[in-house]
């Protein structure tokens, strides 16, 4: 197993399928807070259920499609990074995040989505990386800026949610551009 450094206190390590009853554990501090932004097959209430979406990012890390990591802040889950969608035959990966209310306000989800995408650029040869979001969901555009994305577009009305249909918002670096304002740790340089 390996942890990868975020902060002074917390780290990004994989998150596996054996580690089901703390995802749920972290699931039941975060489900109101996250759920109007993520899949709600993602939000799960029970072990089965956690263990089974671990396991769908373990079959995908399996199948070079996609992956699922852990952030630990002084000890405990607190959110994640993942690999919805990893393709190297077309060079195009989408990113996503979620975190609960004790993570926030600590770059931590910054950090992390850097680490995976510097990974991707740098060691897998991809060469999009797309983050896609709600259209009213400030935090996660703020997030696409802070990694220098860019807004492509928006796809209009393309999930029915409780209050309408809803917009999704469709933001992308490509390599060229992370390698120009990225060191070799992920972090960002000054322009």
């Amino acid at each position: 197993m390996f942890a990868l450094p975020l902060t002074e206190d917390a780290e990004l390590r994989p998150l596996e399928p054996w580690r089901a009853g703390e995802f749920l554990a972290h699931l039941d501090r975060a489900r109101t807070h996250i759920a109007p932004w993520v899949s709600p097959s993602f939000v799960v209430g029970d072990l089965d259920s956690a263990r089974a979406v671990l396991q769908s990012y373990a079959d995908r890390w399996a199948r070079d499609a996609g992956g699922i990591w852990g952030i630990w802040r002084r000890g405990e889950l607190v959110g994640g990074v993942m690999f919805v969608a990893f393709d190297t035959a077309s060079g195009v990966c989408e990113a996503g995040c979620w975190l609960e209310p004790a993570g926030e306000g600590h770059g931590l989800v910054t950090r992390a989505v850097g680490r995976i995408v510097d990974w991707a650029v740098r060691e897998r040869g991809i060469h999009r990386v797309e983050w896609r979001t709600k259209a009213d969901n400030a935090r996660s555009i703020a997030t696409a800026r802070r990694l220098g994305m860019r807004l492509d577009g928006t796809l209009r009305e393309v999930y029915p949610g409780p209050a309408g249909r809803i917009d999704i918002e469709v933001w992308s670096v490509l390599a060229p551009e992370w390698r120009g304002v990225r060191s070799d740790a992920g972090e960002h340089r000054a322009a």
